[in-house]
């Protein structure tokens, strides 16, 4: 098994791909490629952020050479309404990408998750709105790949968990990265054709039936998702009415499972 990031899959030979053993943030590199001539398209891929940031402004750490980090930055021909596609595309990249290791599942809005919930990756979109177009974006992705369970900070391990974790051996990273970056370059074109990704993207939506808590801005709200509206927004049931949460966090997944309405 190869673990070695600098490893080219044959079949992806003419990919443009930037590898960086350290770097701050792929996001911020690959926001920089967007004003180089050729950047969009571009992989950059590192073994180790030492400045990575969540979202919400959270930093991000991992020890070197463990997880994978990627980003890519696009000029996607898409409705400012539809960015949200975007994310949607990307958590179904990392879903197939690791498909042969874990059956994820999509946590609203950006994460990806075992069967009970542990984080395993996570997505980082930034969008340039001109007019009602998306001008620009980058798309992060941050995996746990073999980095175990008790080597995580305290604060990490009860929620999160690897595909090493998942599967109980190694995983090869050059590999992973092969498929995700043949998943995402798949995942854009149907985009640029003007094909949603929603009915793929609410068939492996995580949090329905769920009772949860939901920060919207100040508000936090309490109730069972009943699914992801036409727009991307979590349909949360609260009080006998049905709300749209199109941005915000769910910050409490109550451990039992709601019954369907």
């Amino acid at each position: 098994m190869t673990d070695d990031l600098s490893h080219t899959d044959v079949s992806a030979a003419a990919r443009r791909m930037e590898r960086h053993a350290q770097i701050g943030s792929t996001n911020d590199r690959a926001r920089a490629l967007l004003r180089e001539p050729d950047g969009a398209g571009t992989f950059v891929v590192a073994d180790e952020q030492v400045a990575g940031r969540g979202r919400r402004g959270r930093s991000w750490a991992s020890p070197p050479a463990r997880n994978l980090y990627l980003s890519l930055p696009l000029r996607p021909r898409l409705a400012a309404a539809d960015a949200w596609w975007l994310s949607a595309a990307a958590a179904l990249a990392v879903r197939d990408a690791c498909a042969g290791t874990a059956d994820l599942l999509v946590k609203w809005p950006n994460d990806l998750v075992a069967a009970d919930g542990s984080k395993v990756a996570g997505l980082l979109l930034e969008t340039s709105i001109a007019g009602d177009c998306v001008a620009d974006a980058v798309i992060g992705i941050g995996i746990n790949v073999n980095w175990l369970r008790h080597e995580m900070p305290t604060d990490l391990r009860a929620g999160a968990t690897s595909l090493a974790e998942l599967s109980g051996a190694p995983v090869d990273r050059a590999a992973l990265l092969d498929r995700l970056a043949t998943a995402l370059e798949r995942e854009v074109a149907r985009l640029g054709s003007g094909e949603s990704p929603l009915a793929r993207y609410r068939a492996v939506a995580w949090l329905d039936g769920r009772e949860v808590l939901v920060e919207t801005g100040g508000e936090r709200l309490a109730g069972v998702v009943r699914g992801i509206g036409d727009d991307g927004s979590l349909q949360v049931q609260s009080a006998g009415a049905v709300r749209a949460i199109g941005h915000g966090e769910v910050v409490r997944v109550h451990p039992r499972r709601a019954v369907r309405a």
